[in-house]
């Protein structure tokens, strides 16, 4: 528990003194670096997730294996500078009024934070899915999240009082309240409890006195609303100690590939742009450290490949070059599907490259990183180049230069693959991948272009239920990149009834090794019964085909066109 602060200024007033007599002249202690200085050594930073903020018995109750200190030292050779450590205790604490934490567990999160201290990495502890599980409830139930709150923070801030400034305290993540008046209620609430924490531990002592403490936005978004709030806590504390974390998982149809957000295009990177603006402005301007405590995109959270490789590359490119320029430290959420911690190696490399390119410089990027070519009849492609401030230097095959002028044709941004190098590219015409071109800049990484020989795909009919039903699909090459849903009549049919565009993975999802593409049922669940529901299905080539599904109580058949 919190110890009193006169006894902490006690024992500090007598240590000094002691130090004196024995060693003669006291030497003045350095000021503690800004908060500025602390976050900035922050960059990267890199996510625990899905660990000790699992909700279940231990840290591996999410299907991650237990950590180890070799992962945070591969980590740290990763590159990051910093480790985000989400822990989430309410399951883990006792009854009212002391709330006490497990100790075993405190134990281990402790030690955990030390190994990563011990690798030169900054952490992050943040109290993570409390914010939904017990102090969401705030506005019914005020005084008891308000005591659970407190005492939560005055144990981590006792067990942790004299660890080293490199350990920094978040507040809360992803504040959220249920059964409020509405946002006026909550930027107070909210506003109460980043309070009730800079308190808490302010007046714990040790290190804590000066200890740097970080502070959410409300849902921890950057919205305007959420910034100004913010900004008003920064002010009643007067505490030059404190940071502002916000999230960004992108602009949502594209995060999660739904009513056609298959593409990083102009919208998706406005979203980018303008999100970094009103974080720059509003609080990087006013002397405020920022943090990105997590970034990615939604879709990740079933698989990477809910978004197609070379945009999400776009994506990542582009928010790591906002965020450079913007001043703000970003700490990449990984809940075990990036660094495999155990093999040690990233589960996608091409990404790893893109992200850690863009801590430090652009790469160039481009359109389009598949190039489909139609066997019987090939045409030449254009691509355009997006140089992002660096220049063109060259394209090669297999490592060797193709000759500008001959094997291809630039003209500003403009790259023209001609009919006779898709023609050679294309070997002997079987489907799928024939070869891959590299496109390299004056600075960054390199950008990929497959060479894809593909026909429009066939479908056939079928019969299955709203539990399992697939579409026989023979994908001849071409891949598949979203889907829509309409009655007869023209409406939108399915889940997220305000577009047609139906949402990846979740309610369909190509299945290659069984030739197929599977209906969820998700999409079944609110699909009007006897209504037939035509899909169009549209693919990366520009291929689009229709099939006819109609749902029969939980029989559903399908049918071409």
């Amino acid at each position: 528990m919190t110890r009193p602060l006169w006894t902490s200024l006690a024992a500090l007033v007598a240590a000094t003194a002691l130090t004196a007599t024995l060693a003669g002249p006291a030497q003045a202690a350095p000021p503690p670096k800004p908060a500025a200085k602390v976050v900035a050594a922050m960059q990267p930073g890199w996510n625990l997730g899905n660990t000790f903020d699992a909700v279940g018995a231990d840290e591996t109750a999410w299907g991650n294996p237990r950590v180890t200190k070799k992962v945070l030292s591969q980590v740290e050779k990763q590159g990051f500078k910093s480790v985000r450590i989400p822990v989430t205790l309410g399951q883990h604490e006792g009854p009212a009024p002391d709330y006490t934490i497990d100790p075993v567990v405190l134990d281990r999160v402790e030690e955990v934070v030390d190994w990563a201290l011990d690798e030169d990495l900054s952490v992050l502890l943040d109290l993570h899915h409390d914010s939904w599980m017990w102090t969401n409830a705030m506005p019914t139930r005020h005084d008891e999240v308000l005591a659970q709150f407190t005492a939560t923070w005055e144990q981590l801030a006792e067990r942790f009082r004299d660890h080293p400034r490199t350990l920094l305290f978040e507040s809360i993540n992803e504040p959220q309240f249920a059964g409020s008046t509405g946002e006026a209620q909550e930027y107070a609430l909210l506003d109460e409890l980043n309070a009730a924490f800079h308190q808490v531990v302010r007046s714990s002592g040790g290190r804590n006195a000066d200890r740097v403490l970080v502070l959410p936005t409300l849902h921890t978004d950057s919205g305007q609303a959420r910034l100004d709030s913010l900004v008003q806590t920064f002010t009643a504390l007067n505490d030059q100690n404190l940071a502002a974390t916000f999230h960004y998982y992108g602009y949502w149809p594209f995060s999660v590939n739904v009513a056609g957000g298959t593409r990083f295009d102009a919208t998706a990177q406005q979203d980018v742009t303008d999100t970094f603006a009103r974080v720059r402005t509003t609080l990087v301007n006013a002397g405020i450290p920022v943090i990105l405590g997590e970034y990615g995109l939604l879709g990740f959270d079933r698989h990477t490949g809910t978004i197609e490789q070379g945009e999400k590359l776009k994506f990542f490119e582009y928010l790591g070059y906002q965020a450079r320029t913007s001043g703000v430290t970003t700490m990449l959420w990984d809940n075990g599907q990036h660094f495999d911690r155990t093999a040690f190696t990233w589960r996608d490399p091409a990404l790893f490259a893109q992200l850690s390119s863009s801590w430090r410089k652009r790469s160039g990027t481009a359109s389009t990183d598949q190039v489909f070519v139609h066997p019987g009849a090939v045409t030449e492609q254009a691509i355009t180049l997006h140089l992002n401030g660096t220049t063109f230097r060259d394209l090669s095959l297999a490592g060797k230069k193709l000759k500008q002028g001959r094997d291809y044709q630039l003209s500003g941004g403009t790259l023209t693959l001609p009919a006779t190098l898709l023609q050679r590219l294309s070997g002997d015409g079987a489907y799928g991948t024939s070869a891959e071109l590299v496109a390299r800049f004056s600075q960054g990484v390199p950008w990929r272009i497959e060479i894809v020989n593909a026909d429009t795909p066939v479908l056939a009919a079928a019969t299955g239920t709203t539990d399992a039903f697939a579409v026989p699909t023979a994908f001849r090459g071409d891949r598949l990149a979203t889907m829509e849903a309409r009655y007869l009549d023209g409406s939108n049919a399915g889940p997220h009834g305000w577009t047609s565009f139906k949402e990846f993975d979740v309610t369909f999802a190509p299945d290659a090794a069984t030739g197929s593409i599977l209906l969820r049922p998700a999409f079944f669940a609110e699909v009007a019964d006897a209504s037939p529901v035509v899909l169009t299905f549209h693919f990366w080539s520009g291929a689009i085909v229709q099939y006819t599904v109609v749902r029969n109580g939980t029989a559903v058949t399908g049918t071409v066109g």
